[in-house]
């Protein structure tokens, strides 16, 4: 029986890598609608396992909009707020442990920050999620926090506003973790005074960034103390996006030239390595990670922002793994599970909207279609942009 045993997994071993090396899926994608507003977009790193999707929605008129969660059983949650009119969700989504995020209340801020960008000015707190309850997470001694990730422990990741004076204008925010409701400050690198934890895996590993003034370090957090993962030489922006729980870290830093951005996956074994573009394209960002190592994200040059899947060393547009009449174009891919579903944005050519999806991978292997050439309209590009600059999770300033 044992020998039976042995050999039934070396086949399976065997069967599994055949398919790996086949290349990837082909998908089929799956519209997940709105709030009744004109827009949705899923979270990075919001897509559980089981299906769970993550995000944010426009309710009906685009004045504002509220954390979702989406899943094929139930449709789209609306999280609600607290008390507020508006609410995001966070980055990561728990099959166990729900959702977090950040939501206002009805209280004006007293710092004057608009945490949400609505240009409400009210007081935002970190929020968890869980059995169709919204608690309020607590602050450090500023009045603003936003939760970002969470882990099948319940575990929380984020950052929280101080009452500290930023050299760069407005209030210093520290990277915090929510153990039970209680709230841990997590040590910046060093000459750093700002800090966000994103994200947390199952084995406790935080990733996230530390910095001032523009200038950023992307870190990991073992045991709590920070680990620097490098950079492509640029000297601004560089934030991880991603982690599983192999400690691999996916996201994006600048070359040099202070222009180029490319996707990034850090592994203690190798450090920083560069996943390159689409062919033709300038800049990538990696955004979404799985166990198996599989990384999604956008990839962008003078057409546009287009999704990607990242495997075996080979970047592949993901509109070339759909059918080639579909309605949808694949924007950008901001997660992965560990059975291969994708969630991402897509751009409605019936509609002109943009809205959140789940692409699920189908029997088949291989490019469908070659890449749809599209000419974005001036409304998506711009709300492309406004995701992007919204990307870092670093707390809107305050009123001037």
């Amino acid at each position: 029986m044992k020998r039976i045993t042995i050999l039934m997994v070396i086949l399976c071993t065997c069967l599994a890598s055949a398919a790996w090396a086949q290349g990837p899926h082909r998908y089929t994608v799956t519209d997940l609608g709105t709030l009744g507003g004109t827009y949705s977009q899923p979270s990075t790193a919001g897509l559980s396992n089981s299906g769970w999707v993550g995000g944010d929605a426009y309710l009906a008129g685009d004045t504002a909009y509220h954390g979702f969660l989406w899943k094929k059983s139930t449709g789209m949650i609306d999280l609600g707020t607290l008390g507020g009119p508006n609410s995001g969700t966070g980055y990561q989504v728990s099959d166990s442990a729900g959702a977090v995020g950040s939501a206002e209340t009805s209280v004006p801020d007293p710092q004057g920050y608009d945490c949400l960008g609505m240009g409400t000015y009210l007081t935002c707190l970190p929020f968890h999620w869980h059995n169709g309850a919204m608690t309020a997470l607590p602050t450090l001694d500023g009045h603003d926090g936003f939760a970002l990730g969470i882990n099948d422990l319940g575990v929380v990741a984020g950052y929280s506003v101080t009452s500290t004076p930023d050299p760069c204008g407005g209030y210093t925010q520290s990277a915090v973790i929510w153990i039970k409701g209680h709230i841990y400050e997590l040590p910046n690198s060093s000459g750093d005074w700002n800090g966000a934890a994103r994200l947390i895996n199952d084995n406790g590993q935080v990733a996230g960034w530390s910095g001032g003034c523009g200038r950023l370090h992307a870190l990991l957090w073992q045991n709590g103390t920070p680990i620097d993962l490098g950079s492509f030489g640029g000297t601004i922006d560089i934030a991880p996006f991603d982690i599983n729980n192999q400690g691999q870290v996916v996201g994006y830093s600048y070359y040099p030239d202070n222009y180029t951005v490319h996707s990034f996956l850090w592994q203690k074994s190798t450090g920083m390595i560069d996943l390159g573009t689409l062919p033709g394209d300038v800049f990538s960002w990696g955004i979404g990670i799985n166990s198996k190592g599989q990384v999604v994200g956008g990839s962008e040059g003078s057409g546009g922002e287009r999704a990607y899947l990242w495997q075996n060393g080979v970047m592949t547009d993901l509109n070339t793994l759909i059918p080639p009449d579909s309605p949808f174009y694949l924007l950008e891919a901001d997660a992965i599970n560990d059975a291969g579903q994708i969630a991402g944005y897509i751009w409605v050519y019936s509609t002109g909207e943009v809205h959140a999806f789940l692409a699920t991978p189908t029997a088949a292997y291989g490019a469908n279609s070659a890449s749809p050439k599209v000419v974005l309209p001036d409304n998506v590009r711009t709300l492309l942009q406004q995701r992007r600059s919204g990307r870092l999770g670093v707390g809107a300033k305050p009123r001037q």
